[in-house]
């Protein structure tokens, strides 16, 4: 299904996509994608993306709905609850959860709603930063660094990761 908006953001373009008063996908996209002007829900979720990517102390305030398993709805409800600025690794997230690191991390990489739904805040116990968007390197992790370091430097006024 394609989506309601395509807008440009710090990290390339974003769709967005809502149904039935919900926020049901935010998505990276090429930078070929034609950009879409926002309507409705749509333009509050660009407005408060634009606010996030200006202030990462800023707290979105957004109806989502996510389709996927229960499995992956407690993940992602799990996720949700992470404070910006701080982090938690497979393993921790996996004990909480009652299941085992690479289920967690199947489901962050099927995350629908990216940002948002924060599992960029989510690492391996080992450091590094780990996979993002199901990639374990290339332009998926260079963009779960750039939120990390967004979202970080300011509390420790240090880039947190290389």
């Amino acid at each position: 299904m394609s989506p309601d908006a395509v807008i440009s953001s710090p990290l390339g373009r974003l769709g967005i996509r809502c149904q039935d008063g919900a926020l049901t996908a935010l998505t990276y996209l090429s930078d070929t994608e034609a950009l879409r002007a926002p309507t409705g829900l749509a333009a509050e979720v660009a407005d408060q993306l634009d606010q996030y990517f200006s202030n990462p102390d800023f707290r979105f305030e957004l109806p989502f709905k996510t389709d996927g398993t229960d499995f992956q709805r407690r993940v992602w409800s799990a996720l949700a609850d992470i404070p910006r600025g701080e982090l938690r690794s497979y393993g921790e997230l996996a004990r909480e959860l009652q299941t085992g690191p690479r289920a967690v991390g199947g489901a962050c990489a099927r995350n629908p709603i990216i940002i948002v739904v924060p599992c960029h805040r989510v690492v391996p116990v080992s450091g590094g930063l780990g996979g993002y968007g199901g990639s374990g390197s290339g332009a998926g992790v260079d963009v779960k660094a750039w939120l990390v370091r967004h979202e970080c430097a300011r509390l420790h006024g240090r880039p947190v990761v290389p």
